[in-house]
């Protein structure tokens, strides 16, 4: 689960790290009720989930009133990367000095939580680890003791060489573990953590992602939550037992277990096509999942042809191939269907399929071969 730039402050400033003052709106006309008549500069900043918005033009500076609202006037409504923009913050504008990254991460590989920091402020930090990893810092915490008071120290000595500046830093560190750690995060960054002119260290922009696994021990953070449309059929997904996460390809992808499920994405972008999305129904043989999830896929405009994978286990093809009749006996859909069974009573399946009139194919590259050509005509 994500959350707002706004939201994120909001936690930085409960657990007492500093972040400039600033308001929400949803409109221009909040912009001009909220923000106080006078010639202080301040930055507006649109609200969506996504990365770049500076660079999308959605971040303006203002240097009164009414400047804030005719950008917010330019803001609200801009489509980012694929996202309306239906909110803006205005916050106070900071002088800055020099920027820097900080970031909390699960690290699977370490087992535990990583803390990463960076001179390289202000950038996309997959950037500076792909051209200069080197100057990014790394700090694997004891998940048993936790972030301890000279680790916080000995990182920010690496970012700070005035020991009051130091000491600010290590206790923002301090104070975005005990957040993380408290809220279930699975990502909390600063970027980004400036020095001011008059040697304070402030957070000024802020981006945090949650579990959702331990949402349910969570209610603040849940309250929190706003979903569009696609992560909205991904939360539908769920409560049917599914496994969706939406994509931006063409073939829509129906498939039992997350290594099939990667496997048949991986196949269909080894013969040029593009996955429309990740979809596991599990090893359950309810035909119901399989009405629920074609008409997942189905609902996706962009889904040209679709790529039902089923290896069965389980999960008996015969179940997946009566799901796949009920669904399309109620959807009525044009979109073509590539269907390969294999394993637990797939020629059951195959009799099913066939007597509907629906074709077959024996292999998963025949299927992701077969898919893209239909997507394409």
């Amino acid at each position: 689960m994500k959350i707002h730039e706004y939201q994120a402050r909001n936690l930085f400033r409960k657990y007492g790290i500093p972040v400039p003052d600033g308001v929400v709106c949803h409109s221009v006309e909040e912009v001009e009720k909220n923000v106080p008549n006078d010639d202080k500069l301040r930055v507006v900043k649109a609200q969506v989930h996504a990365g770049g918005r500076g660079k999308a033009g959605g971040v303006k500076l203002a240097k009164s009133r009414a400047e804030a609202v005719e950008k917010a006037k330019e803001i609200l409504g801009m489509d980012i990367k694929g996202l309306t923009v239906e909110k803006v913050m205005v916050a106070d504008a900071v002088d800055i000095e020099k920027e820097f990254y900080v970031g909390l991460v699960n690290d699977r590989n370490t087992k535990s939580v990583t803390l990463m920091a960076s001179a390289e402020g202000g950038v996309e930090i997959e950037e500076v680890a792909k051209t200069s990893p080197e100057k990014i810092i790394k700090l694997s915490i004891d998940p048993t003791m936790g972030l301890m008071d000279w680790q916080a120290r000995k990182v920010a000595l690496q970012l700070f060489d005035d020991p009051k500046q130091m000491r600010q830093a290590a206790a923002i560190l301090v104070k975005l573990y005990k957040l993380y750690v408290a809220t279930d995060s699975s990502l909390a960054e600063i970027n980004p953590l400036v020095l001011t002119p008059d040697k304070k260290v402030l957070a000024i922009d802020g981006k945090m992602n949650f579990d959702d696994n331990a949402l349910y021990r969570q209610p603040e953070i849940l309250e929190m939550r706003e979903v569009n449309e696609d992560e909205k059929k991904e939360i539908d997904a769920n409560e049917k037992g599914l496994s969706y996460i939406k994509l931006d390809g063409s073939i829509g992808c129906m498939v039992n277990g997350a290594g099939l499920a990667m496997a048949t994405m991986d196949m269909i972008k080894l013969y040029g096509g593009d996955p429309a999305n990740f979809l596991d129904i599990g090893g359950s043989s309810n035909p119901q999942k399989v009405v629920d999830a074609m008409n997942i896929l189905l609902s996706d405009k962009n889904v040209k042809a679709v790529m039902i994978n089923i290896f069965g286990g389980i999960t008996r093809c015969d179940d997946v191939a009566k799901g796949l009749v009920t669904a399309l006996d109620e959807i009525k859909t044009d979109i073509p269907i590539v269907i390969r069974l294999s394993g637990t009573n797939a020629k059951e399946g195959q009799a099913i399929i066939t007597e509907y009139g629906l074709p077959t194919v024996k292999t998963m590259s025949e299927a992701a071969k077969k898919a893209i050509e239909l997507s394409k005509k």
